[in-house]
């Protein structure tokens, strides 16, 4: 039976029932034999609410934020001259597309 990553409480299980004890046959039974257009239960519970997060774009399990990197500072300058210098081929008409200068 396959092991699937519950994202909540970062626990591995197995993938075949959820917590209430179904199994992926009948929960697809159930979505496919539901009719699109029904009203919500009143006492249904959105998902980020149920997950307890906050409001957002896209919830943290399907898109983590973004970590934040220590910036060094040769980077900029190596990136810029390496554009600047594809900018000057291509102003003076030359082509490099085999790694080699030549007219176009």
């Amino acid at each position: 039976m396959p092991e699937a990553f519950d994202a909540v409480d970062g626990t591995v299980g197995d993938a075949g029932t959820d917590e209430s004890g179904f199994t992926d046959e009948e929960l697809t039974t159930l979505a496919l034999s539901a009719e699109p257009g029904t009203p919500f239960d009143r006492d249904a519970v959105p998902l980020a609410v149920y997950l307890g997060q906050a409001p957002g774009l896209l919830p943290e399990w399907y898109m983590p934020s973004t970590m934040a990197r220590a910036r060094t500072r040769w980077r900029l300058p190596v990136v810029m001259t390496i554009v600047g210098a594809f900018l000057i081929i291509e102003a003076l008409g030359l082509c490099s597309t085999y790694g080699t200068l030549g007219l176009a």
